[in-house]
């Protein structure tokens, strides 16, 4: 068991090089990590929420498992155990500068009413949540995560009264990141609760995000009996929040503002970082050992050669 660690402890040393290579190389690398991951089509029977996803025409299925793995290992975001899944379009893998997908998650705190969705001022809306983001951020400093700033909407918030969906996008800044990060939010509205699919991409894929919207809206969809039409008022748990409550994210309220994910640009060197930490701590017994956030790889790195001295 150890002479198989070892060995692929040898082999993420000499893959943690390939950055300084040529393109052509560092390229082939992503690849071979893009083509580990198994991808499903056609109908996908989701966990959670009594509901199914039909994947649609230009995407593929990535599980909850290999998903929170891109998330989390290579993109460098808090771990959310609530993620059923996630959406990548085809053409594009997940180690790539041009990477994006959709996440799929499932919150059943009940039926969310709609009569406020035609009165809503977004705009004024929108003060109230930066406000919320930057009250926010002492708790992802002290986590030791970086800011996030507000910028605005990249598409402002509606809702299609016939799909029971509601889908905004918004622009935010990460830390000191001059590449923003586009968080495109869909509900998918239920009798007991929504699915909630998040694009995570960056603005300058906005145009790209959008067009591919109409095809998600009516990828997911509740069971029969499940559909937001047949909420029964006398039985059913009708939930805290309205449309508006959606928007302003008072839905996260319980896991705060670590809900908004990003795609960091040192994707790769974390998953690797992470891999040479359980090794490490596996054959020299190093209980020590911490995996970190992404602004502390190179403490990190300091940190395991000062160790093995």
């Amino acid at each position: 068991m150890k002479k198989t660690l070892l060995f692929l402890l040898l082999s993420i040393l000499s893959i943690s090089k390939i950055s300084a290579q040529e393109p052509d190389t560092l390229k082939a690398f992503y690849d071979k990590i893009d083509k580990s991951f198994k991808y499903e089509t056609g109908k996908i029977t989701l966990p959670e929420g009594d509901g199914s996803l039909n994947v649609p025409k230009g995407f593929k299925f990535l599980n909850a498992e290999q998903t929170q793995n891109v998330l989390t290992n290579l993109w460098g975001n808090p771990e959310d155990k609530s993620i059923l899944g996630s959406l990548v379009p085809d053409g594009k893998g997940v180690t790539h500068s041009d990477s994006w997908m959709f996440v799929i998650s499932y919150q059943g705190d009940g039926y969310v009413k709609d009569d406020d969705a035609d009165d809503i001022d977004y705009d004024d809306l929108l003060k109230t949540m930066k406000e919320d983001v930057a009250a926010a951020n002492t708790e992802r400093k002290t986590a030791g995560y970086p800011e996030v700033q507000l910028i605005g909407w990249a598409s402002k918030p509606f809702y299609d009264n016939n799909l029971k969906v509601l889908h905004w996008a918004k622009e935010l800044q990460f830390g000191a990141d001059k590449n923003h990060t586009l968080n495109y939010d869909l509900r998918v509205l239920g009798r007991k609760g929504m699915y909630n699919i998040s694009a995570v991409a960056g603005v300058d894929q906005l145009a790209e995000v959008k067009a591919s919207i109409p095809g998600i809206i009516k990828s997911v969809e509740f069971n029969d009996g499940h559909k937001y039409l047949d909420f029964d008022a006398d039985t059913d748990t009708v939930a805290a929040w309205t449309i508006g409550g959606l928007v302003a994210g008072k839905v996260l309220a319980k896991v705060g503002f670590f809900a908004v994910l990003a795609k960091f640009g040192k994707f790769i060197v974390i998953g690797i970082i992470a891999a040479f930490a359980a090794i490490k701590k596996f054959l020299f017994g190093n209980k020590d050992q911490v995996v970190t956030r992404p602004e502390e790889e190179t403490a990190l790195l300091e940190e395991n050669n000062s160790t093995e001295e």
